[in-house]
């Protein structure tokens, strides 16, 4: 696995959401307003749980980033997909902890920066992504794994977390 072949996806997918999207939000529709700008200790407490939304999201996206390369041996683009069913890591306990880690990215940016903006974009973001494994997503894994992915399907819940860890077999 290319370390190129990471870094495109990387860069064009969640790099696009995170960084650049949230970047022109706050330049080009309203600026930062670190805690909404709330006061007395509110505010740096909305932008604390914002950073340490960001941070959790972060390591989260990391680390599925990294099953999708060593077990899946493919990346996060629907271009250049695993090749192998990665049911590890988060992935025992729901089956797209990537978006969960990209959303609670975007809404950390949003309470770090008081943005109204972002949480719209966080919001889009979701309801775009619920639409795509809905209809291309699941049906194309589906294709591609057959009845190993229906099991994993039928154990796993799409966005609420199970709280054991599910087994194969």
């Amino acid at each position: 696995m290319s370390g190129w072949r990471q870094a495109r996806a990387i860069a064009l997918l969640p790099g696009n959401v995170t960084i650049v999207v949230p970047a022109l939000i706050l330049v080009l529709v309203a600026g930062p307003d670190p805690g909404f700008g709330l006061g007395g200790a509110a505010g740096p407490l909305v932008a604390l749980v914002g950073a340490v939304l960001i941070a959790a999201g972060f390591a989260m996206w990391v680390w599925t980033v990294l099953l999708f390369a060593r077990i899946g041996r493919g990346t996060l683009a629907a271009w250049d997909p695993t090749t192998k069913l990665v049911v590890e890591g988060p992935y025992r306990h729901v089956r797209n902890p990537m978006i969960s880690a990209v959303a609670a990215l975007l809404l950390g940016e949003a309470l770090l920066f008081g943005s109204l903006g972002i949480v719209l974009w966080a919001a889009l973001f979701v309801a775009v992504n619920f639409t795509y494994f809905l209809f291309a997503e699941e049906p194309g894994l589906e294709r591609r794994f057959g009845d190993e992915y229906r099991a994993y399907k039928a154990a796993v819940p799409r966005w609420l977390p199970r709280r054991t860890p599910w087994e194969r077999g």
